[in-house]
């Protein structure tokens, strides 16, 4: 496998960091010393903070997607199983020692205009993972697979923050539990 970029490299440890510790309480001069580089290195890849927390964002939501996909498809072999193994997935993830909640809720929490692009990019992230949803659903042959899609996001959301903030890991069983009853309104004739 080659060898991490030093923009690869500081953006590894700047998301670690801003998913353990949040993204104003973590200083550049703390992500300069994890990451191993100068602070002359990571201006050279990042004009500011900023522009390296629109990195960061955009990393996690890559691999975050990436993997709850890859999970709820390894857990579920139809559609309409998926939608029910991503809660599954999730409750997998909240297993995790290093589980600190949704990086995107969270940010959104720090970054609460609705116009600043880091909440626009939370705003997408949370999209996408609904668009994920409904896409199963309409392969499902779900009749209203948007209306579904908001609801399933919407359990999910909750369990994210009922894990996080009430330390409830078993959160995401619960809601899959209500989401069966969606899922059964949803394909019963």
């Amino acid at each position: 496998m080659p060898a991490l970029s030093k923009r690869e490299v500081i953006v590894s440890h700047a998301l670690k960091l801003f998913y353990r510790d949040g993204f104003n309480a973590t200083g550049v001069e703390r992500i300069i010393k994890e990451a191993g580089v100068s602070k002359k290195t990571l201006y050279n890849h990042f004009r500011s903070k900023d522009e390296l927390v629109l990195a960061t964002l955009r990393k996690r939501d890559e691999l975050f997607r990436n993997n709850i996909i890859r999970e709820t498809e390894r857990l579920g072999s139809s559609p309409l199983e998926r939608l029910l193994t991503l809660f599954d997935a999730h409750h997998q993830w909240f297993q995790e020692k290093e589980f600190s909640g949704c990086m995107f809720i969270n940010a959104s929490a720090e970054f609460s205009a609705q116009d600043d692009p880091r909440h626009i990019i939370c705003a997408e992230h949370k999209r996408l993972v609904r668009d994920y949803i409904r896409d199963q659903a309409e392969l499902a042959g779900i009749e209203d697979p948007e209306s579904l899609a908001r609801k399933l996001n919407l359990l999910l959301d909750g369990a994210i923050v009922d894990a996080h903030v009430c330390g409830n890991k078993d959160s995401a069983t619960m809601a899959k539990e209500m989401a069966e009853v969606f899922v059964g309104r949803a394909t019963s004739p």
